[in-house]
């Protein structure tokens, strides 16, 4: 059975801000990714190589397939590579012919077509950015864990990661630990009544 591991790792703002880390979409907090990242991203990027190497799949939305395909189709190196050849899973009402190569829609309800994901891969099945995907598996509890990386700035402003949910999420605590010098690398399990 697969496990979905919303991460990537995410990146979020002490005050829980998702939103235009990079600054290109023209957000007036946005591109806080490189200004509070900085010298950080070099480790950053291992951590996330580190994920990349681990996981069995990716699983996004139909924004991010557009993002992350756009940006890495074309690259190449240890990192690049890995994600290029991961199977590819795009929860979409619109979309036809995804961007990314080796990418499969998921159309339908998506909880139904991510709780047969599950039950058909095995391994980590790694959710990238894709909040409004996120908050859905939220709700219906099919995240399984959460990799938090928090950056050192509060926005005070902008989309966080969590909304409303029908009631509250319980998580436990698995790791801890400093990346670089200034960025918190938090991991979480959702914990599940029985």
């Amino acid at each position: 059975m697969g496990k979905i591991v919303m991460s990537g790792p995410q990146n979020v703002s002490l005050d829980g801000v998702v939103q235009d880390p990079d600054g290109e979409e023209g957000f007036r907090l946005g591109g806080w990714f490189g200004q509070f990242g900085g010298k950080d991203l070099e480790a950053w990027a291992k951590v996330e190589l580190e994920e990349a190497l681990r996981a069995e799949a990716l699983l996004l939305g139909r924004r991010s397939d557009e993002w992350f395909g756009t940006r890495w189709s074309s690259r190449s190196g240890e990192w690049a590579d890995r994600l290029n050849s991961l199977p590819k899973y795009v929860v979409s009402s619109t979309l036809v012919h995804p961007d990314w190569h080796n990418s499969t829609v998921l159309k339908g309800e998506v909880v139904n077509q991510v709780s047969k994901l599950k039950q058909e891969l095995d391994g980590e099945i790694v959710v990238y950015a894709s909040c409004q995907l996120v908050r859905t598996l939220m709700e219906h509890d099919l995240v399984d864990e959460l990799r938090l990386m928090v950056y050192p700035v509060v926005l005070g402003d902008g989309e966080r990661l969590f909304g409303e949910t029908s009631d509250k999420k319980s998580l436990r605590l698995l790791e801890t630990r400093t990346v670089g010098g200034g960025l918190a690398y938090l991991t979480y399990e959702l914990v599940r009544e029985a």
